[in-house]
């Protein structure tokens, strides 16, 4: 910008130009001409650090052990037993529990179990990553509802515009263990999937919420599973299609059976 203001502000000759005899070698050019502006530097890369565990977020469990393997947050709705996820997450062949606010062990009087699972058809389909997302219906023994045990649930909203500072929180594949997050500025990237800049988003922090204050405009999936390169996460756009299976799985419809989808193509 400073290269480009001093070219306006140098002095221009009132006289008309000489003409030029053809018989004369042109001049060369001159080498005083001001250099072009440099690129604008990137966006900074933020780094995800230990947080403090969020009673909306938490850890997914697929299978029977101790390990976990995704995120997931607890969404509002009518029926107050709904969770948010990628759907590469999640496998119907697998039983999976949820434990929101985890922080390094599972109390079982603080964990709930997948019943149904509500996708796309887009992924049903050709697992198509603009469709990786899920929403889950959980049930706990006791009757309670994850809603009500946390307070509330996220809000559900679309997918967030360029320069959105988002916070992402989510759980790294492990035993035990807290979660991270950061926040961060989207982007959009070629495909039509918001993207975020955030160093640190390792394995297991896919289907982690993007969320603006209490609403969530996006989850670490889509594009790759969530991205190659753990320096860049990416969403599947979020849009009347989610809300859709929003309302399916708050009216109780038929549930589709999840097909394990765990490679990422990276």
């Amino acid at each position: 910008m400073i290269l480009l203001l001093s070219a306006t502000l140098l002095p221009l000759s009132c006289a008309r130009p000489q003409p030029h005899n053809p018989s004369t070698p042109a001049p060369p050019p001159s080498s005083s001409s001001p250099a072009p502006p440099p690129p604008p530097p990137p966006p900074p890369v933020v780094t995800a650090s230990r947080v403090a565990p969020d009673p909306t977020v938490g850890a997914l469990f697929l299978g029977a052990g101790d390990l976990h393997t995704c995120t997931a947050a607890v969404l509002h709705s009518s029926i107050g037993n709904l969770i948010l996820t990628a759907a590469h997450c999640l496998a119907s062949t697998y039983p999976t529990n949820f434990v929101p606010g985890f922080s390094g062990q599972a109390d079982p009087a603080h964990t709930w179990t997948v019943d149904a699972i509500y996708l796309d058809p887009r992924w049903l389909g050709s697992h198509d990553p603009l469709a990786d997302f899920a929403i889950a219906r959980v049930h706990q023994n006791g009757g309670t509802s994850v809603e009500s045990a946390v307070g509330t649930g996220l809000t559900l909203g679309t997918a967030p515009a360029a320069g959105t500072v988002v916070t992402v929180t989510g759980y790294p594949l492990t035993v035990g263990g807290t979660p991270i997050g950061c926040h961060g500025g989207t982007e959009m990237a070629p495909g039509g999937f918001p993207s975020v800049q955030c160093s640190g988003m390792v394995a297991g922090t896919s289907g982690a919420p993007w969320r603006v204050d209490s609403t969530v405009v996006g989850l670490i999936g889509g594009l790759h599973g969530g991205g190659c390169d753990e320096n860049v996460s990416y969403s599947p756009p979020f849009d009347g299609r989610l809300a859709d299976l929003l309302h399916r799985a708050e009216a109780g419809g038929p549930a589709d059976t999840a097909p394990e989808v765990f490679s990422d193509d990276c």
